[in-house]
């Protein structure tokens, strides 16, 4: 039923809110990894595997709502499920809308927050294979050339290879061989694959 290397986190001051959850998950074969304070979540090395995290609203250091806001500057980008016993409507529609999967009032069922890990894990998994793929991307545009950089920019800009060659001043050779080069080093078969991974690496063309 589960991915053996999952990791469902749970923060919550409520030690015996924690104990029961950590029992609750590992009985259905999570790993878990419980945290009292926000801090602590925040500074552990999260590894880059499924995972989501059950976070109480009101905790002693730092607000849920806030620590929500503080994944998203540091780049922690794990779905969160929020579980309160003081839960109201405001504070609900306000952290669904900053990404939350969900948004539990204590008493819940069992089933409702398995329902809700399930979707948060796949959220995950998606998040993963993103970043995963971004990171590749990044690798291989830190082997460019200065010039080759500069013509994999003009090319997913939709320029030619002679319309580049004018744009820069050089033979049409030239720029054949960097654009070469530049598929083989992004391990690109065509230009709309390289067009691809530009958008996923967030490079735009040259604006001069």
């Amino acid at each position: 039923m589960t991915d053996l290397h999952s990791i469902i986190y749970v923060v919550d001051d409520d030690v015996s809110m924690g104990r029961a959850l950590a029992l609750l998950l590992r009985s259905y074969g999570f790993n878990v990894e419980v945290f009292i304070k926000a801090a602590d979540f925040l500074s552990f090395k999260h590894p880059k595997v499924p995972s989501c995290l059950l976070l109480d609203i009101r905790l002693p250091d730092i607000d849920g709502l806030v620590l929500q806001e503080k994944m998203v500057q540091q780049g922690i980008g794990i779905p969160i499920i929020f579980i309160t016993g003081h839960g109201d409507v405001p504070k609900s529609v306000k952290a669904i809308k900053a990404g939350a999967i969900d948004f539990f009032i204590k008493p819940f069922t069992t089933a409702k927050l398995l329902d809700a890990i399930a979707l948060a894990l796949v959220e995950s998994k998606s998040k993963n294979k993103k970043q995963a793929e971004t990171a590749k991307i990044w690798r291989n545009i830190k082997t460019l050339s200065p010039r080759e950089l500069e013509v994999f920019r003009l090319v997913v800009s939709g320029m030619l290879n002679k319309q580049i060659a004018t744009k820069r001043g050089t033979a049409l050779q030239t720029i054949k061989v960097h654009r070469s080069r530049v598929m083989q080093k992004m391990q690109a078969k065509t230009v709309t694959e390289l067009i691809r991974m530009a958008s996923k690496a967030g490079i735009t063309s040259l604006q001069d």
